[in-house]
């Protein structure tokens, strides 16, 4: 914030379109997981530069990353953004989930009397809020003709300096390599803070059964165990989106198995398992299990950031691929646990 502007409505804040440190620090704790929820601005208007009632509204979430990826990419230029309360969620998400919506953007014009700041009746929302917005409602209930934008905050300058025209390259969005990885560190956070009590729960058990003392076990059981479970997390929460474009099968519950069962193999393999005895067997098919079960429900977490699916489609592979993963799992753990138990 640099202070206000001064409107017929009273005093709006303005902002800067250039980014401080602690803008970029908080992008990279939002993007590690820390804070994620709360990493949010307050809804409402605001100026940057020195707008006049002719200058163009652009509409955002109110998740910070967003909003300040407009306002960066609008360095040099005067401009309203409308920000709306998606609860912290980003504008896709959001469009997804109803709060970037058509009753929530025509509340906000209202709500900031907008119709009073500016001469023009025009919204400039991202593309990707399409899904939430019904564009002839808003006007109707709002009396503002919703304008889409590009899909890239970056590519919003050439837009507004065509004359709100966006080439076919503005309305294609991508899902790079580079854009994949970004989504990583939050998933994986989130996964490694899940398995900490899993991994709890596996050194305890580990020291049951037949064999040497309980300790002696649990160490050295329950250790392999905790690898076991990383190795999943990192086929699931890692690999499977790195390698997404050529891992075979639609289905993202598909693509993780695929990763999980390769990793599996290799770590089984690594152990030396003697396959002639049966407690090997029963640890052997519990991995199998396991691991390609967990790294398929994770790799399914990337569902709502591709472009590879649909909201249809992510619900019908939900509908049997987590009955499934679910299963797997329990039955993994119980082929494990009752391999502690024979010779």
């Amino acid at each position: 914030m640099i202070g206000s502007a001064q409107t017929c409505i009273g005093k709006v804040p303005r902002v800067s379109s250039a980014l401080a440190w602690t803008d970029h620090w908080g992008t990279v704790k939002a993007r590690w997981g820390v804070g994620r929820m709360h990493y949010t601005i307050e809804p409402g208007l605001y100026a940057l530069g020195e707008p006049d009632p002719e200058a163009p509204v652009l509409v955002t979430a109110n998740y910070k990353m967003s909003f300040d990826r407009l306002r960066e990419t609008l360095s040099g230029r005067n401009a309203w953004i409308l920000v709306l309360n998606t609860e912290g969620v980003n504008v896709w998400c959001a469009a997804g989930k109803g709060t970037f919506g058509t009753a929530a953007l025509a509340q906000q014009v209202s709500t900031s009397r907008l119709a009073a700041v500016v001469t023009h009746r025009r919204l400039i929302l991202p593309q990707l809020a399409g899904p939430g917005v019904s564009a002839h409602q808003v006007r109707k209930l709002s009396g503002f003709k919703v304008t889409y934008g590009p899909i890239r905050a970056s590519d919003l300058p050439a837009f507004l300096d065509s004359g709100l025209k966006a080439s076919p390259e503005m309305r294609q969005k991508t899902f790079t390599l580079w854009e994949r990885a970004v989504l990583i560190p939050v998933e994986l956070v989130g996964a490694l803070k899940s398995a900490a009590p899993v991994l709890v729960v596996l050194f305890f058990l580990s020291g049951l059964g037949v064999g040497p003392g309980y300790w002696s076990r649990a160490w050295s059981a329950g250790g392999f165990s905790g690898i076991a479970l990383l190795i999943a997390i990192l086929a699931g929460a890692v690999l499977t989106p790195l390698l997404l474009p050529w891992l075979p099968g639609r289905a993202f519950s598909v693509k993780g198995l695929v990763t999980g069962l390769a990793l599996a193999a290799g770590l089984i393999a690594l152990r030396g398992y003697d396959l002639r005895l049966l407690a090997d067997r029963l640890e052997t098919l519990g991995w199998l299990f396991t691991i390609p079960a967990v790294s398929a429900y994770l790799a399914m977490n990337f569902t709502g950031a591709s472009t590879y699916t649909s909201l249809s489609g992510v619900r019908k592979e939900m509908r049997w691929a987590v009955p499934v993963e679910i299963g797997a799992a329990c039955a993994g753990l119980c082929l494990w646990v009752a391999s502690r138990f024979v010779h």
